[in-house]
Parts: structure tokens; C-alpha cells; sequence
């Protein structure tokens, strides 16, 4: 699993012209899906994201995370993160999940996020054109790969 944390003051997606997921003060996190990924991976990823102090305290410092603040997230699934452009012009996806794999990945995810986060988890829509609107805040902006992290 690959994911690109963004610190936002607002964020939100609208498909079709249309509002489906909106937050202010939190996080924004495009997530995308290996074939390896699995209910272990989401909650080690999960974990990480919630609890990850990237929010300044009273003095300053990124010492308090989204939970402390009581930020909200947005979760955004993207398949590109798994693009490899290395060769050639043209990025290949073939070391991200198939489409199955991913939605199913992406639906258990989602749940264990409600489950961990209540209402203050929002989310795109999987397979869906997306148009995503980031404020960028600092900008902070933060990378995890699982495959690096086990």
C-alpha cells in the first residue's frame, strides 16, 4: 500500500459536478493497492497515518497528530500511485493490484478507517474521475510504502 499524506486546511471531491466528500482541518490521504495488501497492511497504514505528529502543538513543533486535534481525514483512492515511469514515456501500473483486489482492499480499508475514526473519516469513490480540491497546509506533504516499512 502507497500513500501521499497531505496536511490540508480543506479539502474535498466532487464527481460529476457534484459534492460527494468535503473536510476542513485535517488530512488528505490518496491511498493506492498492491496484490500483497491486506487487512494487516491497512491497519499498519492506518495506524500510521492517524497517529502520525504532523500537526504543530503550542509551541511550534509538529508534535500532535490528527487524532489530537481532532482533524478530519479524507481518504482518496488513487491507482497511480503505482504508476512507474522509470521506463519509456508512458507510466505502467502492473506492480499495483488489479481492480478487484484494490476495490476489495480499498472497501476493508475504508470500513476499518470508519471504525477507527467515526464520522471525522471521509471518501472518494473507488473507480470514479475524480476532481479533488487541496488546500495544502505548510504544504506538509508526506510519502508511506508498506512494502518499505515491514
Amino acid at each position: 500500500m502507497r500513500a501521499v499524506i497531505q496536511r490540508v486546511k480543506s479539502a474535498g471531491v466532487v464527481i460529476d459536478g457534484q459534492p460527494v466528500a468535503g473536510i476542513s482541518n485535517g488530512l488528505v490521504v490518496l491511498v493506492g493497492f498492491s496484490e500483497r495488501d491486506d487487512s494487516e497492511t491497512a491497519g499498519y497504514m492506518l495506524d500510521k497515518i492517524i497517529n502520525m505528529r504532523i500537526f504543530e502543538d503550542g509551541d511550534g513543533k509538529m508534535n500532535l497528530s490528527v487524532a489530537d486535534t481532532g482533524g478530519e481525514l479524507l481518504f482518496v483512492p488513487n491507482f497511480t500511485l503505482y504508476g512507474d515511469a522509470r521506463k519509456g514515456k508512458r507510466p505502467g501500473y502492473s506492480s499495483g493490484a488489479s481492480s478487484h483486489t484494490a476495490g476489495s482492499v480499498f472497501r476493508m480499508f475504508s470500513a476499518l478507517a470508519e471504525q477507527l475514526c467515526g464520522s471525522k473519516a471521509k471518501f472518494g469513490i473507488f473507480q470514479a474521475d475524480m476532481l479533488v480540491d487541496i488546500q495544502n497546509d505548510g504544504p506538509v506533504t508526506l510519502l508511506l510504502d508498506s512494502d518499505k516499512l515491514f
